[in-house]
């Protein structure tokens, strides 16, 4: 007897027609015709039954803060880091909790239950860190939340930059964070890097840095982390998020550069969103989009993972909360339009994220937990392409969220009444 069985599914990896059962909250079995009974059968009428999205680059504690103080008129990273530091002196732990709460709402009802946050440590009264810190709390029963410790104006540049990052970390922060390229000197950027390394190393704790987040090929500190990494023993343990210089970069040095992450085992991060929205914002034309580069990088071996980094924050005005969204739009800026491209594409809005965020029991797999999601698609290239409804969301064998399956009803002479746009229309699969 089993508490869920999970009928007629089809799995990322392409096998179709399968059965999950579910007891105890955890995946106990998956084979074709499961020969058994359960509380609760969920037919998925052979739909895609993928494990939970995972956001490894987000900023919770900025999320639907969008018109707060005011607009971001030009667009730029740079109004929208000052715009920034008008708001922050205004926030209460109250207001960042409600907000945060809310967007989580709407990341449990996408299938997105596992989030790496950026936590801002910038302001000494660290606010940002007390209500980041409680929300996790609050969340952890359907949300498994990460935070870094974040020095938004720069670790050395901001006023007691150092001793806030510090003190973040000590008040219970999971991940140290820092933004070299914001520092006031290449210099200065270099040896926040290796500053922020020897505490990592000193602490046991992984490293995510937004590195190089600039148009500026002489952007270069993503170098200095991955040797760093090297010489801490970090390997594994450290994300270069963003990584946008590496799109204005010469094929000559990016040559150099590809192997010496991949040695690092540097864990790769782009926000495909928001790099193509504030990056090559100084160009005419031709106009750079500062995604980096993508193909290349897993090409190497390089685990590559996406974020969705800002929803409607002084970054970005748009977001939905959508991993697939995300996934969406890579496939059309990295230019990876073939089957097996989109494949590579949906692993890095799921299985890349998940490892780059170090998780435990995760993927469909038994004896793991039972964490998914039932989308109104037949596969991982079909859900790319329509970013379907998600049909239910399961976290620890509990359904969570579920949403009714978008159906159109027609009236035209001679055709169906009802079209399910989770259908191929073709009548193929898509591999």
């Amino acid at each position: 007897m089993f508490d869920i069985i999970i009928k007629n599914a089809n799995l990322p990896d392409g096998r179709r027609g399968i059965d999950l059962g579910i007891a105890g909250g955890k995946i106990v079995a998956i084979e074709k015709s499961l020969p058994a009974e359960a509380v609760e059968i969920i037919d998925a009428t052979n739909r895609l039954v993928s494990p939970p999205f995972v956001d490894p680059h987000f900023h919770m504690d900025a999320t639907l803060s969008l018109g707060l103080p005011r607009m971001n008129v030009s667009g730029t990273l740079l109004e929208g880091i000052a715009l920034w530091g008008e708001l922050r002196p205004t926030l209460t732990k109250e207001a960042l909790i409600e907000r945060a709460l809310a967007y989580c709402d709407l990341a449990v009802s996408q299938g997105l239950l596992h989030i790496r946050t950026h936590v801002d440590t910038s302001d000494p009264k660290l606010v940002t860190v007390e209500a980041m810190l409680e929300l996790k709390e609050k969340v952890a029963p359907y949300i498994d939340l990460q935070l870094v410790a974040f020095p938004q104006d720069g670790y050395y540049r901001a006023e007691d930059g150092v001793k806030s990052l510090e003190r973040a970390l000590d008040m219970g922060v999971d991940v140290v964070g820092g933004i070299p390229h914001f520092e006031r000197t290449m210099a200065g950027g270099a040896r926040s890097v290796e500053a922020l390394c020897r505490i990592a190393a000193e602490r046991g704790l992984p490293v995510d840095m937004h590195c190089d987040e600039t148009d500026d090929p002489m952007s270069r500190h993503i170098e200095t982390l991955a040797a760093e990494t090297v010489r801490h023993g970090l390997q594994g343990r450290v994300a270069g998020s963003h990584l946008t210089s590496m799109h204005s970069m010469d094929n000559y040095y990016v040559s150099k550069l590809i192997p010496l992450m991949a040695e690092a085992k540097i864990n790769a991060i782009p926000n495909p969103l928001i790099n193509i929205m504030l990056q090559g914002r100084h160009d005419t034309f031709p106009k750079r989009r500062g995604m980096t580069r993508v193909r290349e990088l897993l090409e190497a071996g390089i685990n590559v993972a996406f974020g969705h980094d800002c929803v409607m924050d002084p970054w970005y005005s748009m977001g939905s909360g959508d991993m697939l969204e995300v996934g969406h739009m890579a496939v059309h800026v990295a230019q990876m339009s073939g089957v097996e491209d989109k494949k590579a594409i949906f692993d890095c809005i799921t299985v890349n994220s998940a490892k780059a965020l170090g998780l435990e029991g995760y993927g469909l797999e038994t004896g793991n937990p039972a964490n998914l999601v039932i989308l109104q698609a037949e596969d991982v290239v079909e859900a790319l392409r329509l970013k379907p409804t998600r049909l239910a969301v399961l976290r620890e064998g509990r359904v969570i969220a579920k949403t009714a399956p978008k159906l159109a009803s027609l009236s035209l002479p001679g055709r169906p009444a009802e079209i399910d746009s989770g259908i191929n229309p073709t009548g193929r699969p898509a591999f």
